[in-house]
């Protein structure tokens, strides 16, 4: 089974809350915009949007104090409009390009859109500004980590550090770029030292988890997750911490639960529902686990893995149709997966599809010519179809790599058996009876070739073992009874028949040689009536079969 890793929290936000104030004291100016003043009244009042369209009609009228384009570029940020922040302040920058923040809130907005480049200069040329701002460079490190260039990223968050060394965005936003390097002690140290300070920094805590779950330390998973729980009772993260910490302690009832809790708060959460599938599936619930199953593979069809495992949870089932629909979907997904064909050819056989089965099994074998398990599936069919020599080649396949393979030698006997090669199958026999005493399906086959050679003692003798190990079939008390009845034993041979008899009430021949085996003791009229009742189930012994017959 496949846990999920929780990802990177790619929210975690390391850059400003907002940009700079633009309404600052500048002892250069004379006065205030009148409507610069009435635009703040209504932002204190909370009414944004009224101050924002004072803004734009002074504007319109032809005023162009600088502060109208900070206070817009404020306001639309407040109010999550990005474009419009960064237009305002590209508009500042234009009318006043040493003014002291536009450039950084500038960048700030141009993070906020994802245009990573822009906003890296807009922050280099904010800290040629002003050196000594530390959130300048903050704001680069973010820039070079989401593009891809974790040493540069690096660089700047150090420099962030260097002049303010408590900065919790910076320490986080370097522990990311160190947890993505591959660098896990050194980034996990970090989120421990935010969390020293701040013990409710939820980031951190999520990517502590990962950073333990990628070293399989379940029991840190387990006690950082209970810690994120007790910030946030239904993280995700945290439930998916807690499933993965019981799957590793081999714990499928907790791991149900907490992903059962998982799919409650996010009830679209694919792991989440695979996950749950794979706990009851673990446990036994094969109903339940196909439930899980289904919903996962409605939130990502194209995933092989859970259509796979669906087929196997049907197939547990009894399911036969809706397994093989699920391993052919998983097999159109991914023409790969070697397990799931091997499936969908079991599937095949247990519903008669015999010559797809065979097929499945021959291209396992082309890419696989070792596979001992699909060679012996392939032998057992080429077997029940009646192609003898093709079966014994892929039986002896199976014991060139395991010859102490008792069902293959088994199944190789009964081929050269049914060609007619005695020889080969008596050896084949012997060869099972020798490791394996008690095997029933053995000594039948070595009663039935004595029985052909007509070696009336051997078959005897086989027939008795059969018996002594519990065999009970209406046949092999009914050639007993016909090889004592042979051999002069009347009254063992009797005993046989009238088993054979309390097995299959109606089997003919049993009846009829009962009948002889009676007459021979003398017992006329019970011989007469086992007759009557032989020509009652089958007339047409009628026929000249008052002899006793043949074994």
């Amino acid at each position: 089974m496949s846990q999920r890793h929780s990802l990177l929290n790619q929210g975690w936000g390391v850059g400003p809350a907002s940009p700079v104030p633009p309404i600052e004291a500048r002892g250069e100016r004379r006065g205030a915009s009148h409507a610069l003043a009435k635009a703040v009244s209504l932002h204190l009042d909370g009414k944004p949007g009224e101050a924002l369209a004072e803004l734009y009609a002074a504007i319109e009228r032809g005023e162009r104090d600088a502060e109208l384009y900070s206070a817009l570029g404020h306001i639309h940020f407040q109010l999550g409009q990005y474009e419009e922040a960064a237009a305002s302040y590209w508009r500042l920058i234009q009318m006043e390009p040493s003014h002291r923040t536009a450039s950084f809130n500038l960048a700030v907005c141009l993070e906020k859109l994802g245009r990573w480049e822009e906003s890296a200069e807009r922050f280099r040329l904010a800290l040629e500004a002003d050196p000594q701002r530390s959130e300048a460079y903050l704001g680069i490190g973010i820039c070079h980590l989401q593009l891809g260039r974790l040493d540069l990223a690096l660089e700047n968050f150090d420099k962030c550090l260097n002049q303010s060394p408590t900065h919790e965005a910076a320490m986080f936003g370097k522990a990311v770029t160190l947890q993505l390097a591959g660098r896990l002690d050194e980034a996990g140290n970090l989120y421990r030292r935010i969390l020293m300070r701040n013990p409710t920094n939820e980031d951190s805590l999520v990517n502590l988890i990962a950073i333990d779950m990628a070293r399989k330390d379940s029991e840190r998973v387990r006690e950082t997750a209970e810690q994120l729980l007790a910030v946030r009772p239904d993280s995700p993260a945290a439930l998916e911490g807690l499933a993965t910490a019981a799957f590793a302690r081999g714990d499928n009832e907790a791991a149900a639960r907490f992903c059962g809790r998982l799919v409650e708060t996010v009830p679209d959460h694919f792991e989440g529902w695979f996950n749950l599938g794979v706990a009851h599936q673990k446990s036994g619930r094969f109903a339940e686990a196909a439930a899980a199953y289904a919903r996962a593979a409605a939130l990502r069809p194209d995933s092989a893995q859970v259509q796979m495992n669906l087929g196997i949870v049907n197939q547990e089932l009894g399911n036969l149709s809706e397994a093989r629909t699920a391993y052919q979907k998983a097999l159109s997904l991914d023409p790969t997966q070697t397990a799931t064909a091997w499936n969908l050819a079991l599937v095949l056989e247990q519903t008669g599809q015999s010559t797809e089965a065979e097929q499945i099994y021959a291209r396992l074998l082309e890419a696989s010519p070792d596979w001992q398990e699909a060679w012996f599936r392939l032998g057992f069919l080429r077997l029940q179809r009646g192609d003898y020599p093709a079966s014994i080649e892929a039986f002896e396949r199976c014991l060139k790599k395991s010859p102490d393979w008792v069902e293959a030698r088994l199944n190789l006997g009964i081929a050269h058996w049914k060609m007619g090669n005695h020889t080969e199958a008596y050896q084949a026999f012997e060869a099972v009876v020798a490791s394996q005493p008690d095997s029933v399906d053995a000594l039948r086959g070595l009663a039935a070739l004595a029985l052909e050679a007509d070696d009336e003692q051997a078959a005897l003798n086989y027939h008795s073992r059969l018996i002594s190990l519990g065999e009970r079939s209406p046949e092999v008390f009914y050639n007993t009874g016909l090889l004592l009845q042979k051999a002069g034993a009347m009254e063992d041979a009797v005993k046989m028949y009238r088993k054979a008899i309390a097995a299959q009430p109606e089997f003919a021949e049993a009846l009829l040689n009962l009948g002889h085996a009676l007459k021979a003791l003398g017992q006329d009229e019970e011989a007469k009536a086992c007759w009557q009742k032989a020509l009652e189930h089958k007339p047409e012994l009628a026929y000249g079969y008052f002899e006793p017959t043949s074994a």
